[in-house]
């Protein structure tokens, strides 16, 4: 499949040749032997992003006005592209995981080959494309059938044309990265580099097995000694980060309100001072940024934004200077790409018999929002649904379960969606957006004294909180000192013994000390289970209509 870059390229170029012939032989004979202008010492340079498209070829959105869609985003790029001499369009991970039943049950494919379509270049490596593991990271970049499933689309896979990139990942084995750390284009004699970072607190995030073997490098570390490599050895003089690593703006859509904080506040002014952009992913916010004299930026999610990031590059100097940056909304109004569209179309014609099946129905929109306690009704579904699976003898005996928030991916509307299934019913393609990890139930015995440390440890830099199923109920006074926020467990209305032993259902990543719970991974006579989507599915067709989850598990402290 030719990448629409590529095409356009050419007939740019075609057309520009035939333009200049042209003009050459119609022009008089003392024209041509005129003094030619003096060639501009200034390289102009597009550079297009996105970050954490997870997946979303066929998802839509009113975020930014009406947004979203592969098929929209084709459309466009190349409207930014045209008529642009140097454009380069990248990605700062994420591009794939935690996607929608229509890319992921093709293991990601469809999104890959969209992306060949649309003309993709770089992608800077994020967590989640580690979700299956390098082995399958490395198929997605290099192609050929999935080693279980095959060929599930009927064709092969050939991998992506784009590069990816991880400069801070290596291999133990081997001590090289898994991926190339950087690429260096050539504009017209100015030399420009682009290196991937991932997040370097992946292996606390991913579940151990996609992991495995591999080291995740301090970020500014990793960047600095590039730096230093190319500035002496290729002389080149602009650099741009691809970052998978969060901040937060209170500002708009591409401004910076009131300044950048998080991570990326820290790691940025860390940066060698040749660093020009950075352009990060991975908590879904939006901003533009001036960082210690760099700029950065993120846009959003889905696919429902894309920077435009204009520079000039200095023929003479190398160094680039950044000219005007903002995230640009994609917009449905466009026409759809004709081939991106038929690349959708083959995916939700093989998926639509299982995505449209409808597996039970709610009494009301269920929702992953939070009241103060930090309680959301759909995660204590879920934690209900897991508690339901495991609780039988044989099963596990299960007496209590914990859901980490950040596994809960998508929301349940009472309101039918395009496929018509009807108000209050509840298809397997919603179900899956919830639950897309398929990770596996695990039942262990924990002591009470572990299960009081795994709920203090909610407060103590977890990346998620936890959702409790039925029956489990704790006080939280929330101002108190780390380690005693939390008092009064009770397991169906009897207080939690320190040297009791009791049996607690977690998701498999859970279970191997994830989102920072490491005393999980102490858990011990572990069963395991179903997959975790599965016993979703089976709990909405048991007890449906489901209603959320009643938010009165955790009471506060008075």
């Amino acid at each position: 499949m030719r990448r629409a870059t590529w095409r356009r390229s050419r007939l740019i170029v075609a057309v520009t040749v035939m333009a200049l012939v042209g003009a050459v032989m119609a022009a008089p004979a003392g024209a041509r032997d005129k003094p030619v202008e003096k060639k501009s010492k200034q390289v102009e340079l597009q550079i297009l992003a996105l970050n954490d498209f997870h997946g979303n070829i066929n998802t839509f959105s009113s975020s930014f006005g009406a947004t979203g869609g592969a098929q929209n985003l084709a459309t466009n790029i190349a409207a930014a592209e045209a008529d642009v001499r140097n454009s380069i369009f990248v990605s700062a991970g994420d591009l794939i995981g935690a996607s929608p039943l229509i890319s992921a049950l093709f293991h990601d494919e469809p999104t890959i080959e969209v992306m060949n379509e649309i003309g993709l270049d770089i992608n800077g490596v994020g967590n989640h494309e580690f979700d299956e593991g390098s082995a399958e990271l490395l198929r997605m970049q290099e192609g050929g059938s999935h080693p279980v499933d095959g060929d599930l689309d009927g064709d092969g896979f050939e991998g992506a044309d784009f590069k990816f990139l991880s400069a801070n990942v290596t291999v133990n084995d081997t001590g090289e990265t898994l991926f190339p750390a950087y690429t260096i284009k050539n504009y017209q004699g100015v030399k420009v580099a682009f290196i991937g970072l991932t997040l370097e607190a992946t292996p606390s995030i991913v579940t151990p097995a996609g992991v495995a073997g591999l080291t995740f490098h301090d970020e500014a570390e990793t960047v600095n000694s590039i730096v230093e490599q190319l500035r002496r050895k290729a002389k080149i003089e602009s650099f741009v980060i691809l970052i998978h690593e969060g901040g937060f703006s209170d500002g708009g859509q591409s401004d910076c309100g009131s300044g950048l904080t998080g991570p990326l506040a820290t790691i940025v002014p860390a940066f060698d001072d040749a660093v020009d952009v950075v352009i990060a992913g991975h908590v879904n916010d939006e901003f533009v940024c001036e960082v210690d004299g760099k700029f950065v930026t993120m846009a959003d999610n889905a696919g429902r934004l894309f920077t435009d990031i204009d520079v000039t590059l200095d023929k003479k100097t190398k160094d680039m200077t950044v000219v005007a940056v903002n995230n640009l909304p994609n917009l449905q109004s466009v026409a759809d790409d004709p081939d991106v569209q038929a690349i959708i179309d083959k995916y939700n014609a093989l998926s639509a018999p299982l995505a449209n099946t409808v597996i039970g129905s709610v009494t009301t929109d269920i929702t992953r929002v939070d009241d103060a306690e930090f309680e959301s009704p759909l995660g204590q579904v879920i934690a209900d649904a897991q508690l339901a699976a495991t609780a039988a003898v044989g099963s596990g005996e299960a007496v209590a379960a914990f859901m980490n928030k950040g596994g809960v991916r998508d929301e349940i509307d009472f309101a039918s969606s395009t496929v018509g299934e009807g108000d209050g019913n509840v298809t397997f393609g919603e179900a899956f957006a919830v639950q897309p990890f398929g990770n596996s139930l695990v039942t262990m015995t924990l002591t009470g004294a572990q299960i009081d440390a795994v709920l203090e440890q909610q407060f103590q830099g977890a990346v998620s909180r936890l959702d409790v199923s039925a029956g489990f109920t704790y006080t939280l006074s929330a101002s108190a000192a780390p380690g005693m926020k939390v008092s009064n467990i009770m397991i169906g209305g009897a207080p939690v013994v320190d040297t009791a032993s009791y049996r607690i259902t977690v998701n498999s990543f859970l279970a191997d000390g994830g989102d920072n719970y490491p005393v999980l991974a102490l858990g011990t006579d572990r069963l395991g289970g179903e997959v975790d989507l599965d016993a979703l599915v089976a709990y909405f067709g048991a007890i449906s209509p489901v209603a959320p989850g009643p938010q009165n598990r955790v009471t506060p402290a008075p």
